[in-house]
């Protein structure tokens, strides 16, 4: 089982634990990957991802799993979420919501813009 996050690639690292007499020994430091279910609203369905808790915090403050993804690069997603970043874009595509990737934060403060003018 790696320990990898499938959407930012974070994976485990290397360093030493040093003793008080500034002895060095080798050690590992292990991200916090967690098994999770996230709800797509593109494809209406739960999609299960092992991810950090770092990215969690990420995709939350993205509004969502969708909107996350699709801002990620390639370079950084595993295959899983390669193909489900296509079927994401797919899914928009066919809504015509492709351009749509505004967060519902600015459009309420367009909305407010519009009513004070």
């Amino acid at each position: 089982m790696a320990r990898r996050c499938e959407l930012t690639g974070k994976g485990v690292q290397t360093g030493h634990n040093v003793s008080h007499s500034n002895i060095k020994s080798n050690r590992r430091f292990l991200p916090s990957v967690r098994r999770v279910k996230l709800v797509s609203d593109a494809l209406n369905r739960v999609v299960a991802l092992k991810i950090s808790t770092h990215a969690l915090r990420s995709v939350e403050h993205n509004q969502g799993i969708d909107n996350f993804i699709v801002k990620q690069s390639d370079s950084k997603l595993s295959l899983n979420a390669r193909r489900l970043k296509r079927d994401i874009l797919k899914a928009r595509a066919d809504h015509g919501d492709a351009a749509d990737l505004t967060l519902p934060a600015e459009t309420d403060a367009d909305a407010v813009e519009e009513v004070n003018a």
